[in-house]
């Protein structure tokens, strides 16, 4: 039986989706790795700043990088996988807060956190240069939602996943219980596996990439990933349990 065609992917850290803290380096390394195992491939994943595990892969230094949105400049390095993650931002708040909207102008009056130098999408973004309404921009989910919890913000857009991720990790239970989200969604993005137009193989390794994700998608076993991911199932384990057991896989 032949060995495994190996790869490298760069990546930046991205919690649940891309980190080499949770189990499996987060669900959508877990996703990607099967997919290209399947193909034949034995996969490693290289945490870098994003800027740089972007450039390093435009140069052909790694077979691919993930994951991306879609933007007509990086068409000129990249060559674009399907659709590999469907993110929704919604707007987290307080369960008290009787909250509900349909049009950005319904947000005028609300306190809004965000995050330094973030895009929530053309609309959202020129909604705010208009200075009709005022975000306050901090580093982290963690102080985003610290702020919600004390009243200094009534919302705060998030993609959902992201932000119950950080409420898990960083809050008691009894403040995760006091934050929700409003259903109707922000934005919808999709995000992309790309692999470099400077290497030959990049072609063949879309086409089987592509193929192989096609297949999880109709069996079911796509949905199954982002199941786990709500379950909990991706993350970290706690530190005093890593501790105690030295052999568990870092």
């Amino acid at each position: 039986m032949a060995s495994a065609q190996s790869l490298v992917l760069s990546v930046g850290d991205w919690p649940p989706y891309l980190s080499k803290d949770f189990k499996h380096q987060g669900v959508v390394a877990h996703l990607i790795s099967d997919v290209l195992k399947d193909e034949g491939y034995d996969v490693r994943f290289r945490f870098l700043p994003w800027t740089r595990a972007y450039a390093d892969a435009a140069a052909g230094k790694y077979a691919g990088t993930a994951v991306w949105m879609r933007k007509k400049e990086r068409e000129a390095d990249f060559l674009y996988s399907d659709p590999v993650l469907n993110e929704q931002f919604v707007f987290f708040h307080l369960q008290q807060d009787k909250f509900t909207w349909s049009k950005l102008s319904d947000l005028l009056g609300k306190k809004l956190g965000g995050g330094l130098e973030y895009s929530y999408g053309p609309e959202m973004d020129a909604y705010l240069s208009t200075g009709r309404l005022y975000m306050e921009r901090v580093h982290t989910d963690e102080q985003n939602f610290s702020k919600l919890l004390r009243g200094r913000i009534d919302l705060y857009p998030q993609e959902v996943n992201v932000g119950y991720t950080a409420l898990l990790t960083h809050f008691v239970a009894d403040d995760v219980a006091r934050i929700t989200h409003h259903p109707k969604p922000l934005l919808n993005n999709l995000s992309f596996l790309l692999v470099p137009r400077s290497r030959p193989d990049s072609h063949e390794l879309l086409k089987r990439f592509n193929k192989r994700l096609a297949m999880y998608r109709e069996s079911g076993r796509y949905d199954r990933y982002f199941h786990d991911l709500r379950q909990g199932k991706y993350l970290p384990e706690p530190r005093g349990a890593q501790e105690e057991n030295p052999n568990s896989t870092p």
